[in-house]
């Protein structure tokens, strides 16, 4: 078998790894590839460090996890102009997106805590990034894993948010956030591009998803988004959401996250069925291109309310 250099994410972590000496020769390794997918699912989170900076690598690393999942609006930039199938270019010119402020500081791109496709009936298995244009300063991916989050909830939170369904829409603007919203934020400049999107939006059935679920090893992940959470199903109620909001808010004050400042050579998977991401943002005269990758995968447990019918647009990834 290859060999790989493997390493804790950072010593003071439950999760994460980091990983070195994958290459198109040992990612073709089929002990490679069991290794890999073992790892991923222990730690949650692959950081691959020294890679060859190449799109078509990104492709054949993302597969050992799962099939590809493109991307469902055709207007979304691919990489390379589509020469690799399954990678979408995220990115924005200066001062085109949104801005916000957020610690007295203005930033665009800025991110949430947040798991994808929680808008929608089925998730994705992983996300898969690598940084093509980076940023001065800022621009850093945070991860936080929810099996952590879960035990360090307070226990009577935690009795009281477990056997509940939260309620998610397709409601991308930060400025309506109900839960969990950051003390000190401002909306400066919303992403106008968006808009059409959220209004689109409104208009089509709120997913459901367990605010606790337990995976086959028997651990427990609390996987909540504040970000596009409506309330918990059943229970729309001022009580209910004070219930909500604070689970959001001891769980955003006793979050554990790595965050991580990108190079060329780097490219991170991360399990969205455990961990959650957010960005930190970074200055809005600045450009930032990053190339992703997502794999299919779902756990079984989310549904549209009402039993509804969903979109196709809403297998869209954020």
């Amino acid at each position: 078998m290859a060999t790989l250099d493997v390493k804790p994410l950072r010593e003071d972590l439950p999760f994460g790894a980091r990983i070195t000496g994958v290459n198109f020769q040992t990612v073709e390794d089929p002990e490679v590839r069991e290794r890999l997918r073992r790892i991923f699912d222990e730690r949650g989170m692959i950081l691959f460090e020294e890679m060859k900076p190449d799109a078509r690598l990104q492709v054949e690393v993302s597969k050992v996890f799962g099939p590809l999942k493109d991307h469902p609006v055709s207007t979304v930039p691919r990489a390379e102009g589509g020469l690799h199938p399954g990678v979408i270019a995220i990115s924005q010119a200066a001062r085109e997106g949104n801005i916000v402020m957020i610690d007295g500081k203005e930033v665009t791109s800025w991110l949430p805590w947040h798991f994808d496709h929680c808008y929608n009936n089925e998730l994705n298995r992983a996300g898969v990034l690598r940084c093509i244009t980076g940023v001065t300063e800022g621009g850093e991916t945070g991860f936080a894993d929810g099996i952590d989050l879960y035990k360090l909830l307070t226990p009577e939170l935690r009795t009281q948010i477990e056997g509940h369904n939260i309620l998610y829409s397709l409601n991308l603007r930060f400025a309506d956030m109900r839960f969990g919203l950051a003390d000190g934020f401002t909306e400066i400049q919303p992403h106008v591009r968006l808009q059409q999107t959220i209004d689109y939006g409104k208009k089509l059935p709120r997913a459901v998803h367990p605010a606790v679920w337990t995976r086959d090893s028997g651990e427990k992940v609390l996987h909540i988004s504040p970000w596009m959470a409506e309330g918990i199903e059943g229970a729309e109620t001022p009580e209910a959401e004070r219930l909500l909001e604070a689970v959001c808010q001891d769980m955003l004050a006793k979050i554990r996250p790595y965050f991580h400042k990108w190079r060329p050579t780097d490219m991170v998977i991360w399990d969205n069925l455990r961990m959650l991401h957010a960005v930190s943002g970074h200055d809005p005269d600045e450009p930032r291109v990053m190339h992703r990758t997502t794999i299919q995968g779902d756990y079984g447990l989310g549904f549209f309310e009402g039993n509804a019918q969903g979109d196709r647009i809403l297998e869209m990834t954020v």
